[in-house]
């Protein structure tokens, strides 16, 4: 016991001095706001220096674009709004929280919080929230924008500290992307890109969207016991008791108002979740793709947000009304506008991360360096199991300079997919290596599209809290999951087992 107490007093030293360094950075807007300038000047350097590359997908050349010019100038200039209203988390944001506006004003969620904590054992609460930050991933964005924000509350209605329930849903939905026991828009997304670059060896080659299905349903529960396990051992002895001014929501049982506000809402639910089946279950359903017949590519998913945003506000008013919470469409729109009050932060923040990352894309830097780090790991001379570590430790490496997964597989997978299948790996072995790296390093990436969100959600409840918080709070996830998902990787070779359906992990002889 004495040498496991130093060890985690040695665990908490070392997380303690990450967030004090973090921490004493300037605020996170201006941090960002120091990053958009940083861009521009390295871009004026790597123009100096010439350092292009060949795109391994299209063999064009991709050379950095100076920012540091009367283009450059102009480009900052006319697209600064653009950069802002077209950053993809703040729309998703807003809209959603119109909606759960309503339902938080009308007293829903509050009331369903109580029946949580009521009717879930302490020690199962844990795991159900990574585990459902684990699934929210088949519907896009909701984990970030519905789940993180509500494991704090429940969290904190538990008498639990709510940074550790924010950050095992964190640690669900976005350091577990690649864990699931359903299919999600990603996977068809990352096949496609898989099947045009195995076709640089066979013409005929194609990768199934289930490719690495057994292999992702497996990590769904080491995800959630990793998780689990990281929350309740590091994370929780680490932040202590919650001392700050936000207040738990009121475990009370129910009364009879608030029943009666709970089946309404209830059926409401129901009704939709009706309607949405009418259109999704049929062949030729009305939320499919016209065209194609397809779910995952249709209407529906792309209009999630709106789904989140219709289904909160007909749920909330309809508790209201069974409830007694509403008495007219003033207290609706009051819902709405406080939702929206607490966003202030936020946004500054997001205007300042949009330029950043609209910079960082036009300079043309975060591929540079993925097709240079790509070539490093292609000299190594590696083979077999190490070759594989290293391929994944590359994919972490590059996410945490460049956010979106299937850019960076766009880059990567015309390089790997080819030269591993030469090495007699498949290229869905070659791809679902990828996909550990690709999401162990999330939850610590600035370049994560809602890194921000999740700065401004930690800040509600630490008024102090920067980019080192985050960052020394999820770095055991990140860790842990890297080490996990490697063991299980190389217990998932050693065994030979494939990882989705016909997904073998050698190449046939």
């Amino acid at each position: 016991m004495p040498a496991l107490q130093e060890k985690k007093s040695g665990i908490d030293r070392f997380l303690s001095v990450i967030e004090r360094i973090g921490n004493a950075l300037p605020h996170p807007a201006t941090l960002f706001a120091g990053f958009a300038l940083l861009v521009i000047i390295l871009s004026w350097v790597a123009s100096l220096f010439d350092m292009a590359v060949v795109h391994p997908g299209t063999g064009e050349t991709v050379a950095p674009v100076n920012l540091v010019s009367a283009e450059g100038l102009h480009m900052i200039l006319t697209r600064m709004v653009t950069n802002f209203t077209g950053f993809a988390p703040l729309g998703t944001v807003l809209v959603s929280l119109l909606g759960i506006g309503i339902a938080e004003g009308t007293g829903l969620i509050g009331a369903v919080l109580r029946l949580v904590v009521l009717a879930s054992p302490k020690r199962l609460l844990t795991f159900v929230i990574v585990f459902a930050g684990v699934m929210s991933n088949t519907a896009s964005e909701v984990g970030y924008v519905l789940l993180v924000p509500l494991a704090a509350i429940i969290f904190l209605a538990a008498g639990r500290h709510p940074l550790a329930g924010l950050a095992a849903a964190f640690a669900g939905v976005s350091g577990g992307y690649s864990a699931n026991l359903l299919l999600g828009t990603i996977d068809p997304l990352l096949a496609g890109l898989s099947t045009e670059a195995a076709r640089i060896i066979d013409p005929n080659y194609a990768v199934n969207p289930a490719a690495n299905y057994y292999f992702m349903f497996v990590s769904t529960f080491l995800i959630a016991g990793l998780g689990t396990w990281v929350t309740e051992k590091v994370v929780i002895p680490r932040l202590g008791e919650y001392t700050g001014d936000e207040k738990p929501e009121s475990i009370d049982r129910l009364n009879t108002q608030e029943k009666r506000g709970i089946l309404y809402a209830g059926i409401a639910v129901l009704l939709m979740v009706a309607f949405i089946l009418g259109g999704l279950i049929p062949e030729n359903g009305y939320l499919r793709n016209p065209e194609t017949g397809e779910i995952l590519h249709s209407p529906f998913m792309s209009g999630i947000v709106a789904f989140i945003f219709i289904l909160a506000g007909v749920a909330g008013i309809a508790y209201g009304i069974g409830a007694k919470t509403i008495k007219n469409d003033s207290d609706v729109m009051r819902g709405m506008a406080k939702s929206m009050e607490t966003l202030g932060s936020y946004i500054v923040l997001v205007f300042f991360a949009a330029q950043f990352v609209a910079y960082f894309n036009w300079t043309n830097l975060g591929l540079i360096l993925a097709i240079n780090g790509a070539e490093v790991l292609k000299t190594m001379g590696l083979s077999g199991i190490p070759l594989m570590i290293m391929f994944i430790l590359v994919a972490a490496s590059i996410n945490m300079v460049m956010g979106s997964a299937s850019a960076k597989w766009a880059i990567m997978a015309p390089v790997f997919i080819p030269m591993f299948m030469l090495l007699g790996y498949t290229p869905e072995f070659t791809q679902v290596a990828y996909r550990i790296g690709d999401s162990v390093t999330n939850i610590i990436s600035p370049m994560m599209s809602y890194f921000a969100l999740i700065v401004a959600f930690i800040q509600r409840y630490d008024k102090k809290a920067g980019i080192g918080t985050v960052i020394s709070t999820m770095l055991p996830y990140s860790i842990t999951f890297l080490i996990g998902w490697i063991i299980m990787f190389i217990i998932w070779i050693l065994l030979g087992l494939p990882i989705g359906p016909g997904a073998e992990l050698y190449m046939p002889k």
